[in-house]
């Protein structure tokens, strides 16, 4: 969000380390017109909310958050956070979650991920990444241990495991695919995983590979790395939710699945047929335009307008 709001023709200061110090500082000499909080990382610990409400409100500062974790840990750390922090208005990834916050009296507005055209844009097929198919994507255990009914389960289920029981292989970028036995039914050949890939090198596997699987979280959500591995010129296998057919149909931006069965005939069908797989990326790309975080950072400043929040 910050380059697109950079992108947006806005100045942008991070304040890095945070500390009390540090941001009161950044608002004397920076003079800023909104100040903003995204998602949660270490800057998000209780600490550093009470800082962030203390100087902005000192300084009568309007705050926004970004809420980049709906619905599944909204109770347990959203909204402690929004009631701690009192943000002047938050934006959040979920539409129904977004309808909570303001039957609570929270002004909010439903803000969906995007992508970043400088890092997810198309590259030429880099060896070190090329292969048939490639996951990029952290396996989180402990998710799939506490949420059993979660839906990634589910997608993991449609999209890997009927590729792994047909010895059909998967390149794995991301941490901890070692440690999913029980939720794929397999071991992945060590050889198959490849562990951390840094953010901005992400596009190097989508434009490397004939197939990229791409996990969803939620079936009235996408997942950020649907927006990212379409915009950078992937070919992308995902889950057939009610979100993905909402915005792209199978065939045209992508291909989706609803069954072990069909990724197995989608798999073997678009391996097949390089043309098919080029036309329907190309698609993929056009498709979200418009969806950039220079995009989404012109629609938050304008819902802030309408809302007299700046």
């Amino acid at each position: 969000m910050p380059e697109g709001l950079i992108e947006a023709g806005h100045e942008v200061e991070i304040v890095e380390p945070f500390s009390e110090e540090n941001v009161k500082n950044e608002i004397l000499k920076f003079k800023p017109d909104l100040s903003m909080s995204i998602g949660w990382g270490t800057e998000q610990r209780i600490k550093n909310q009470l800082i962030m409400r203390q100087c902005v409100k000192t300084a009568k500062l309007p705050h926004v958050y970004w809420s980049i974790e709906d619905p599944a840990y909204t109770f347990i750390f959203s909204l402690p956070l929004i009631q701690r922090l009192q943000p002047d208005f938050v934006f959040s990834i979920s539409n129904s979650t977004v309808d909570f916050y303001r039957k609570m009296g929270i002004k909010a507005a439903y803000m969906d991920f995007g992508f970043s055209p400088k890092i997810h844009k198309y590259t030429q097929c880099d060896e070190n990444y090329k292969a048939s198919i490639s996951l990029v994507a952290n396996a989180y255990p402990n998710v799939l241990k506490n949420y059993p009914d979660h839906y990634r389960r589910i997608s993991m289920e449609t999209l890997i495991v009927p590729l792994l029981k047909n010895n059909i292989r998967i390149d794995f970028w991301g941490n901890n695919w070692d440690k999913v036995k029980s939720y794929v039914k397999c071991d992945i050949p060590k050889e198959w995983i490849h562990g951390h890939i840094p953010y901005k090198d992400a596009n190097k596997v989508y434009c490397s590979s004939k197939i990229v699987l791409g996990l969803q979280n939620y079936p009235d959500q996408l997942t950020q790395r649907t927006y990212e591995i379409l915009a950078s010129g992937g070919f992308l296998l995902t889950s057939n939710t009610a979100a993905v057919r909402q915005l792209f149909k199978s065939g045209r931006e992508l291909a989706a699945s609803s069954s072990p069965e069909k990724t197995l005939s989608l798999v073997r069908y678009y391996l097949n047929n390089s043309r098919e797989r080029k036309r329907i990326a190309d698609c993929g790309k056009r498709s979200v335009l418009g969806n950039s975080y220079k995009d989404r950072a012109e629609y938050m400043i304008k819902i802030l307008k309408n809302y007299h929040i700046i």
